[in-house]
């Protein structure tokens, strides 16, 4: 699906969509609980299915409806599962070891960018642990049941993998250490599945390096509601940094969200009177694309740095947003882990890709407002993966975006 966006300035009240990160650990510790537990405002979108369905597979009940996920959880785990990924690196990253952990054998597969995206953590650590690989690529079949311990793992590719270990190595029934062997890139998505953990009744210790969990720490079911996403929120923040004037009616600016680091730096922005800004994003990685249109129109030189791992997520993001922004006029270099952006006071519009990324297609989106042109966005329907109603909200806020 391509779009066609008439450029104008959002504006009015809008509901930000549930956190996808948030609605992938709840499901998750739900299914992991002995019992029921009722879930509400569940993201949803092709990531999260993804998830539902892995979980599903491995032997829970969840019946969803609406953004509720009834779940009854994994009282007796399947002895074999094939699971369908799709795009999805958080369901494969997360099910890997939690499918260990059960002793299901399961093969694993994924489209798009997916089988690309590294697992090695997993790959060299898991015969230690009782499990073994079948294959080294996609599909890959782990065969085995995975043993309690010490879990050495680095933290410069994806926090991911330590969320993985966090929500698996409970059922092991042993103490269990998840030790860095480096910086943890991220930590706040490490520690948000921490709190959601908690939230269920199974306690994580966090230190400066490492992350232990105790035998019998289980997850408990429960009642629980998912917060808005604060990455969906910064399209709207920085609509409105750029001359938007939307009204976010449902975040929480008390969350544990790393993402919600946007809202500090939207304000900051306008503190110092829309000059550029410099700002490491190791820890916010998704909101790289909507701070690089942030910047495209901010006074001067902003530098954003620590984003090398954005060359390994659905598409390399730093090529991405650069390479399309600058086909609209912006004035962008992108480097191997950082972005220098040179502020300019309005882009022309023109035809752009997606690369099959969500974030990449919603930044242009937004991007659009400071364009004298038309914006043509190939490849659209992409936002599927996490906010499949990203236009018809972008329509509803006064813009004209028409389905060519």
């Amino acid at each position: 699906m391509d779009i066609r966006i008439t450029p104008g300035f959002l504006n009015g009240k809008i509901t930000v969509p549930p956190s996808k990160s948030i609605s992938h650990r709840a499901l998750i510790c739900a299914a992991l609980a002995n019992g029921r537990s009722i879930l509400h405002n569940v993201l949803d979108c092709e990531d999260t299915h993804a998830t539902i369905d892995a979980l599903e597979a491995l032997g829970a009940s969840i019946e969803y409806s609406r953004g509720e996920a009834v779940t009854e959880g994994i009282a007796s785990p399947a002895a074999l599962a094939d699971i369908d990924c799709r795009e999805s690196g958080s369901t494969l990253r997360f099910m890997i070891p939690i499918a260990a952990a059960l002793g299901t054998k399961t093969t694993f597969r994924g489209k798009a960018n997916l089988p690309n995206r590294p697992i090695t953590p997993y790959l060299e650590e898991f015969p230690k642990h009782g499990v073994t690989f079948d294959t080294e690529s996609m599909p890959y079949t782990i065969n085995g049941k995975l043993t309690g311990g010490e879990f050495p793992v680095t933290g410069d590719i994806s926090s991911q993998f330590i969320t993985g270990y966090m929500l698996a190595l409970p059922l092991t029934g042993t103490d269990c250490r998840i030790k860095l062997t480096s910086e943890l890139q991220s930590r706040p998505y490490a520690e948000l599945t921490a709190d959601v953990m908690n939230t269920f009744g199974c306690h994580v210790d966090i230190g400066e390096d490492d992350f232990r969990i105790r035998a019998g720490s289980l997850f408990k079911p429960r009642e629980y509601t998912v917060e808005a996403d604060m990455s969906q929120a910064a399209f709207f923040l920085v609509a409105n940094a750029i001359g938007g004037r939307t009204d976010p009616v449902n975040l929480n600016y008390e969350s544990v969200q790393g993402d919600r680091a946007i809202i500090e730096i939207t304000l900051d922005l306008a503190r110092n009177g829309g000059k550029a800004f410099d700002v490491d994003a190791e820890n916010i990685p998704d909101l790289v694309p909507i701070m690089t249109v942030l910047a495209c129109f901010a006074e001067g030189t902003t530098h954003i740095t620590g984003c090398g791992r954005l060359r390994i997520k659905e598409c390399d993001r730093l090529e991405a947003i650069s390479t399309e922004l600058n086909r609209l006029g912006a004035k962008i270099k992108a480097c191997q882990d950082f972005l220098t952006i040179h502020g300019v006071k309005e882009l022309h519009g023109g035809v752009c890709e997606t690369y099959n990324d969500h974030r990449i297609a919603m930044s242009l989106a937004v991007a659009s407002q400071r364009c004298t042109e038309p914006v043509i966005i190939r490849g659209a329907d992409c936002v599927s993966k996490s906010y499949p109603d990203f236009f018809k909200d972008f329509v509803t806020l006064g813009v004209k975006a028409d389905v060519i």
